[in-house]
């Protein structure tokens, strides 16, 4: 899941970036040829605002409980893939302790046994590997849709045209703190999260 950091920048980015687009680039076309006479005298200023990645996804709830879940599945698949490849260890080792007592067609037979069951399981490998590929891109692709739903809410009720998103090691060197958005967006997106949730939960345990 470290991964969904780096993820999580471009996310935003393309989450947030319409917001100047809606508000700004489009408001300027509807005022026509007003547009092509403006100067840089009457550009209106641009609100801008950023939000801290790794903090987002350290407080974010809903990521928190995704991770979780899914790292729990990994461990669960990883321990089933160690097993079997232990299990065909063994039988490897037994095959080459009694192989001497055998003819040549059993070895032969025991032989094709392990290569059909080493070639198995290489194939349970890869499907678990895509498995939990695909559960993470679903996690990412949920991911930009709650927080670009909720920064279009966020940025029209606050009048931003700009949000940018950095994290540590990225090309963002300084911005204002009075700039950053990031505890309250993350506050806005824990309280939907558990207004879902809640109401999930009420759903489950009503009467039929």
């Amino acid at each position: 899941m470290k991964n969904l950091s780096l993820i999580l920048n471009v996310v935003l980015l393309l989450a947030v970036s319409f917001l100047y687009v809606e508000e700004y680039v489009l408001d300027d076309d509807d005022d026509g040829d007003a547009t092509a006479t403006a100067t840089a005298d009457n550009t209106p200023d641009l609100a801008l605002a950023y939000i801290n990645s790794d903090t987002l996804l350290a407080r974010y709830r809903y990521y928190e409980e995704v991770s979780d879940k899914l790292e729990k599945k990994k461990k669960k698949l990883q321990q089933e893939y160690a097993r079997r490849a232990e299990g065909l260890q063994k039988q490897f080792e037994d095959y080459q302790r009694t192989a001497t007592n055998m003819t040549i067609g059993q070895a032969r037979a025991v032989e094709e046994d392990l290569t059909r069951k080493r070639q198995n399981l290489l194939q349970y490998q890869e499907t678990i590997t895509q498995e939990l590929m695909k559960e993470e891109a679903a996690i990412t692709q949920e991911l930009y849709d709650k927080v670009a739903s909720y920064l279009k809410i966020y940025g029209e009720e606050n009048n931003l045209q700009i949000v940018f998103t950095y994290s540590a090691g990225s090309s963002l060197i300084y911005a204002n703190e009075g700039l950053d958005i990031t505890n309250p967006v993350i506050e806005g997106l824990n309280a939907l999260h558990e207004g879902a949730a809640g109401a999930n939960t009420a759903d489950s345990t009503a009467v039929k």
